[in-house]
C-alpha cells in the first residue's frame, strides 16, 4: 500500500474533485462515515455517550459528520468546538449548519473546566481537532484538551491522524493524542506509519473514501508499506549452490559475535553455502559454534583484525560467489578500514556493507558512487549520520527525505535500521517495514539482518526484493521470539534461532500476512 505526504494527499483530493467530480461534501461524508464504521466495529454506538472535539478546519468538519452518524444510530453525541465556528468553510461549514439543526449539543470549549465533566462522563472520545497539516507546536486550549483526553483514559478514536502528530514526519508537536483507533483517509500518511506517530495511532484503519485505484496507486507516490512478496519454492532436486553462495568478510579478535551471526543467519534463513573470511586466530573458536560455515582464515594485523595483504585472495574468492557481505565486526583498525575501502571499490558482485564497513566507506563515499557492483548499505542512525554528514536529530526529523536523497546520490540500496526500518532505493522509492519489536534493539541483531538479506537473494528473489524481504523476515523472526519469550532479554541468538520458523510461518501464512499488511493496516 502506498503512503502519502500531506501535499500528495491534497493533490489526490483535488484530482478526485476535478477529474472525477467527487465533491468535497461527498469526500467529507465518506470520511466521517468511515470513522463511524470504525467506532461501530470496535466499540459500538447505541446507548453510548461520545464527546467529539472539533477544530476549525476540515478535520473538524469530518468530526461533525461523525457526530451526526452517532446521533442517527442511537448514540449520544456532544460536540465541543475548539475554534470559532465562523472559521468553517466549504463542506465543513455546511456540515456545521446541518448538525446545528439536529438535537446535537454543540458548544465552544472556552476553558478546560467547561469540558472536563463531559469527558469524564463519556464512554469514548472522538478526536477531530487537527488534521495532517499541523506544522506548529500545539498550545492553548488544544494542548489542555489533549492533556485532559490523556488523563481521562477514555477510548479515543482519531480522525485521519492523532491530533498533535506531524503528518509528514510522525513527530509529536509538543503534545499529541494517544489514540486507541485511527481512521485515515485516501492513503496512510507518513506520520501514520513511522514512529512516534505510528505508536500514537493505535489500531490503524484506512478508507479510500471512494478514490479510484488509478488515483492513489500512482508511480509518483514513492513511499509505500513493505508489502510481502511470496518466496520462491525450493526446488526438490536442488543442491546447496542453488540457494546462493555468499562470502562474508567479517570479524576481529575482539568481535566474535558479528561474523558468527552474519554467516550463520544466511544458512538459517534458507541460504545454501556460507563462506566466512575471518582472522585466523578466531576461526577455530567460531567453527565450534557454527560448524556449518566454511571458514577462510585470514592473515591478521597486530590488533587481530583482517590484514590488507589478504586483498588479492579475497578479490579472487569474491569472483566465485554470488554475493559479498563485508563489515560486520571487522573493527576500526586503520589497515582493515583501508582494506574495506579497496575491496568495495573493486568487488564486482552484489555487495552488502554493514557495521564497521560503513564507517570505512563513510570517509570516501565516492567509492560507492563509482562502484560497478550493486551495493546495499545497512546503517543504524549513527552510521547514517556518518554517511550523510548530518546530525542524528536532523535525520530523525526527516528520515524518509534524507534516505531518498542518500540512496539516489550513492546509487545504493540503503536500509536505515530502527523502529519501522526504512528501505530506500536509488529511484527514491522507500518501503516502510512493519515487522519487528523493541526487544530487537540488541547487540548482534544487525548482523543477523545481513545474513537474512543475503539468504532472500539466495532463495531466488531479485536483489531489490531480497533486501526488503530480508528486513521483513528478520523482524518477523524477532516477533516470533518475542511472542514466546517476551521482548525483554531477546538476544541476536534468539532472532537467529527463530529464522527457520519465521520463514516457514511466512510461507504458510502468506495470504493472511498480505491481506492485513502484517495486521498493521485494516481497510474500512
Amino acid at each position: 500500500m502506498k503512503v502519502s505526504t500531506v501535499a500528495q494527499m491534497r493533490n489526490l483530493d483535488r484530482s478526485a474533485i476535478e477529474e472525477f467530480g467527487i465533491s468535497d461534501e461527498l469526500l467529507m461524508e465518506n470520511a466521517g462515515q468511515a470513522v463511524y464504521f470504525t467506532i461501530l466495529k470496535e466499540f459500538g454506538i447505541k446507548n453510548k455517550n461520545f464527546v467529539i472535539f472539533c477544530g476549525g478546519g476540515n478535520n473538524g468538519g469530518d468530526g461533525l459528520v461523525v457526530a451526526r452518524k452517532i446521533h442517527s444510530n442511537g448514540g449520544e453525541a456532544k460536540v465541543f468546538l475548539l475554534d470559532d465556528a465562523a472559521k468553517f468553510k466549504g463542506a465543513a461549514k455546511r456540515n456545521f449548519a446541518i448538525a446545528s439543526k439536529m438535537p446535537i449539543e454543540i458548544s465552544r470549549a472556552s476553558s478546560i473546566e467547561s469540558i472536563k465533566s463531559a469527558v469524564l462522563h463519556s464512554d469514548a472520545v472522538v478526536d477531530a481537532m487537527f488534521g495532517t497539516g499541523l506544522t506548529r507546536e500545539v498550545s492553548g486550549i488544544y494542548k489542555d484538551t489533549i492533556q485532559l483526553i490523556s488523563e481521562s483514559k477514555k477510548p479515543v478514536f482519531s480522525v485521519d491522524i492523532p491530533s498533535g502528530i506531524n503528518g509528514d514526519t510522525g513527530e509529536v508537536m509538543g503534545i499529541a493524542v494517544k489514540a486507541d483507533y485511527t481512521t485515515t483517509f485516501g492513503l496512510p500518511k507518513i506520520g501514520n506509519m513511522i514512529y512516534p506517530g505510528y505508536e500514537h495511532c493505535g489500531k490503524l484503519y484506512v478508507s479510500h473514501i471512494s478514490f479510484p485505484p488509478s488515483l492513489y496507486n500512482v508511480d509518483s507516490i514513492k513511499v509505500e508499506v513493505n508489502n510481502p512478496v511470496e518466496l520462491p519454492q525450493r526446488n526438490r532436486n536442488a543442491h546447496k549452490g542453488d540457494f546462493g553462495e555468499v562470502l562474508f568478510i567479517a570479524g576481529a579478535s575482539s568481535y566474535l559475535g558479528a561474523p558468527y551471526f552474519s554467516a550463520l543467519s544466511f544458512l538459517k534463513a534458507g541460504g545454501g553455502y556460507s563462506r566466512l573470511a575471518t582472522p585466523k586466530s578466531i576461526s577455530s573458536f567460531l567453527a565450534n559454534k557454527g560448524s556449518e560455515i566454511v571458514f577462510v582464515p585470514q592473515k591478521e594485523t597486530p590488533s587481530g583484525s583482517i590484514a590488507l595483504e589478504n586483498k588479492d585472495e579475497l578479490l579472487k574468492l569474491s569472483e566465485q560467489v554470488d554475493m559479498v557481505v563485508i563489515g560486520p565486526g571487522v573493527s576500526l583498525n586503520e589497515e582493515t578500514q583501508e582494506l574495506v575501502r579497496e575491496l568495495a571499490s573493486e568487488i564486482q558482485k552484489p555487495l552488502l556493507i554493514d557495521g564497521d564497513g560503513i564507517t570505512a566507506i563513510a570517509l570516501d563515499t565516492e567509492i560507492i558512487k563509482k562502484s560497478k557492483a550493486k551495493t546495499i548499505l545497512t546503517p543504524h542512525q549513527g552510521e547514517m549520520s556518518r554517511i550523510t554528514k548530518m546530525e542524528i536529530g536532523e535525520i530523525n526529523k526527516k528520515r524518509i527525505e534524507v534516505l531518498q536523497r542518500a540512496a539516489k546520490e550513492l546509487n545504493a540500496i540503503i536500509v536505515l535500521k530502527g523502529a519501522h526500518s526504512l528501505i530506500g532505493y536509488p529511484d527514491e522509492t522507500v518501503h516502510i517495514n512493519l515487522s519487528g519489536n523493541p526487544g530487537m534493539a540488541t547487540a548482534g541483531s544487525g548482523d543477523v539482518l545481513t545474513g537474512t538479506i543475503a539468504a532472500m537473494r539466495g532463495l531466488g528473489l531479485s536483489l531489490r526484493e531480497a533486501v526488503r524481504m530480508g528486513v521483513f523476515i528478520h523482524g518477523f523472526s524477532g516477533d516470533l521470539a518475542a511472542r514466546d519469550k517476551g521482548e525483554d532479554g531477546i538476544t541476536a541468538q534468539d532472532i537467529l534461532d527463530y529464522l527457520p520458523a519465521a520463514v516457514k510461518k511466512y510461507r504458510d501464512d502468506f495470504g493472511k500476512i498480505s491481506e492485513t499488511l502484517y495486521e498493521s493496516i485494516f481497510i474500512v
